[in-house]
């Protein structure tokens, strides 16, 4: 009697602990359960990457994607990056995923992954790997989502903070990112807010950020309005006949670091019939920030700070 007691005493024990270390984040509206914290994981794209590298999970990362296809990292991601391997320098196919053999894959809707492509949440599971979608790619699967706010970032840290057991970590990391917000709305209060442009390189139509974007929600913390706002989209294509309509006064540019990088983007504007005549361009108001920075990450605080400086010089 005694040892049948002690077996099921043993047995109740032993779930509680498995359900004390269960855990449960939401994944674009669904529900992404771990029953014990994930042991090796691909990480797609730099935002995304810099991340896990800011939680301290490199032993954890068994493999990255979509870095060097695209861009040029800089010495602190290389040596943060130490040797982990890069799978795939763009995107990955099942190939490249199921040789790594993670368990979590964490990625977005065009950060990674295609709605009805071939690597999907929905493609994996069968292989035991799990996918933390970005939540900012979500409302490419679902338009019924707020529009941006810096919570994209928080809330994504926090999430994958909860799903490795780093949560003190991640929570301080976003008190801190919140305090030092704080100080720039103070500091940008009271002022008027430029008319902001985000151009994500020279092209016949211009490649920007609309309400869904994380950039929009940076342009408002650093003191700014974006003139794309109205954009019923994350990142997408407007108009220059639009844009310039809007006369910006400030320019944000997305430096990919190839040939003069942003300073090639803005000079395309200053040759544009219609952008060459906006205030923006006519005062050389620009800035040149990196993809890493304009996509949700650690790097956003940094560059809201650059963008709030440049905007408002006389507060910084």
């Amino acid at each position: 009697m005694k040892k049948a007691l002690s077996l099921a005493l043993l047995g109740l024990m032993s779930g509680t602990a498995l359900a004390a270390h269960e855990v449960t984040v939401d994944n674009c509206g669904t529900p992404l359960v771990f029953d014990q914290k994930p042991e090796k994981l691909v990480v797609h794209d730099m935002n995304m990457t810099d991340m896990a590298f800011a939680l301290d999970l490199q032993d954890s990362i068994v493999g990255l994607t979509g870095i060097t296809g695209w861009y040029k990292t800089s010495p602190e991601f290389d040596t943060l990056r130490g040797d982990i391997p890069e799978i795939a320098p763009k995107y990955p196919t099942m190939e490249n995923l199921i040789a790594a053999d993670p368990d979590l894959f964490i990625a977005g809707w065009y950060y990674g992954m295609r709605p009805g492509g071939e690597v999907t949440p929905d493609t994996l599971e069968p292989f035991g790997i799990k996918t933390l979608v970005l939540t900012e790619s979500c409302v490419h699967l679902d338009k019924n989502r707020p529009e941006a706010s810096m919570d994209l970032l928080f809330d994504d840290m926090l999430r994958l903070g909860t799903i490795m057991h780093v949560e003190d970590k991640a929570q301080a990391l976003v008190d801190g990112w919140k305090a030092e917000l704080a100080e720039i709305e103070t500091k940008t209060a009271d002022l008027d807010k430029p008319r902001v442009f985000l151009l994500d390189g020279p092209a016949d139509a211009p490649f920007t950020a609309g309400k869904f974007a994380i950039p929009d929600a940076m342009i408002a913390a650093a003191g700014g309005e974006n003139v794309t706002h109205d954009m019923d989209t994350s990142w997408g294509r407007s108009s220059w006949e639009a844009v310039a309509a809007s006369n910006p006064e400030f320019l944000v540019l997305l430096d990919y670091q190839t040939g003069n990088g942003a300073a090639d983007t803005f000079k395309f504007l200053q040759d544009h019939p219609v952008m060459s005549q906006t205030d923006a361009v006519k005062n050389e108001a620009w800035i040149g920030l990196r993809y890493e920075e304009l996509t949700p990450g650690p790097a956003n605080i940094a560059a809201i700070q650059k963008m709030a400086a440049a905007m408002h010089p006389d507060q910084f």
